[in-house]
């Protein structure tokens, strides 16, 4: 029985050892990206601040099947987040930069855990509470979505921050995309500021669009980098 299964342990090993998992979890930030897009699409134009209650009843109830599939794709979307930058901590801890690597760690725990927030608040709306003729409700948690996004964009920034940092201390990125990175930290922070009207409103174009955008660039650029490094031999995979 031993001498049988040998060779096919062997083959598995081969085939499926730490370098293929440590390459399919690098990509992992290009599949967040995909996934975070086609929810986003799925899910439409969530209604702004201080919308009417007949803008929040159509939305929330009239296209309740397609916010609780968006949900689901947002999940996925999360759960992509924290594999790429489990993969991106430990390509700075072979670099000898595991102190930026636990930087990362913890920003995209907190990027995640508050974006998972903010889509149970939505899928909760869509679910039932829209259809429960509490409207006061219904606005107020509509209001604390979009004021969850501006908040994400601290934690987002950290884990910009860690990466770019973490990337050129390691000698991994050249000075131009360090600077690049710089300037997309700034940036999302800016996000944090976002509590004005119009473009600078917390439901405006610069937190829909324009911070999220930076953000979904970063993650592409970062995953190149990381699937242009040939993987570690370890076991932690």
């Amino acid at each position: 029985m031993s001498q049988s299964s040998t060779p096919v342990t062997s083959l598995a090993d081969a085939k499926f050892g730490g370098a293929f998992w440590e390459r399919l979890w690098r990509m992992s930030g290009i599949n967040f990206v995909v996934f975070f897009i086609i929810a986003y699409v799925i899910y439409g134009n969530q209604p702004k601040v201080g919308a009417s209650t007949d803008a929040l009843v159509a939305f929330y109830q009239g296209d309740r099947t397609r916010i609780l599939i968006a949900a689901v794709v947002f999940g996925l979307a999360v759960l992509n987040l924290l594999w790429f930058a489990a993969a991106l901590r430990t390509t700075l801890a072979d670099a000898g930069q595991d102190g930026w690597g636990a930087a990362a760690t913890a920003s995209s725990a907190a990027v995640g855990g508050l974006f998972l927030l903010l889509v149970t608040v939505g899928a909760a709306l869509a679910y039932s509470i829209a259809g429960s003729e509490n409207h006061t409700l219904t606005s107020g948690l509509n209001d604390f979505a979009w004021a969850g996004v501006v908040l994400t964009s601290f934690p987002r920034a950290m884990l910009i921050m860690a990466g770019t940092f973490g990337l050129w201390r390691a000698g991994l990125i050249s000075n131009a995309l360090f600077a690049a990175g710089v300037a997309a930290i700034v940036l999302v922070l800016l996000g944090g500021t976002t509590w004005l009207s119009g473009f600078w409103a917390p439901s405006g174009a610069y937190s829909r669009f324009v911070s999220p955008i930076i953000g979904l660039v970063w993650v592409v650029v970062v995953s190149g980098v990381l699937l242009t490094r040939s993987p570690a031999t370890r076991a932690g995979w």
